[in-house]
């Protein structure tokens, strides 16, 4: 190291054992810190591979919902296709009436239960 005196002259201070070993402690210690906090982030972190795997699972549990989910708007479509205004399947139209309106065929025979 290079200090500078009152009358301009530039002399060499070698550092001391304890000053040296103080930034190699230092250094050691940052880099300590700094390889635990990255080395958490990466399994326990926001992206980290914890979260990876529940994001995983919860892929596989909304890609089922969402097959279901189709199967029913599949459904749900062949029905109206069923109820279409120009030619309603009457056996459809019947079964809609029985259940929903509460009608009934005149063979059919009732029974009130209390």
């Amino acid at each position: 190291m290079f200090c500078v005196s009152k009358d301009n002259n530039v002399s060499y201070q070698p550092r001391t054992r304890w000053r040296t070993f103080g930034w190699q402690l230092f250094t050691l210690v940052s880099c300590t810190a700094l390889s635990a906090y990255f080395s958490y982030h990466t399994v326990a972190g926001r992206y980290g591979l914890q979260a990876r795997t529940e994001l995983s699972s919860r892929v596989t549990i909304l890609e089922f919902e969402a097959e279901s989910l189709d199967q029913a708007r599949s459904g749900l479509q062949n029905e109206i296709t069923l109820l279409a205004p120009d030619q309603p399947d009457p056996d459809l139209v019947a079964e809609l009436a029985r259940d929903v309106l509460g009608y009934a065929r005149p063979s059919d025979r009732i029974y009130q239960v209390r």
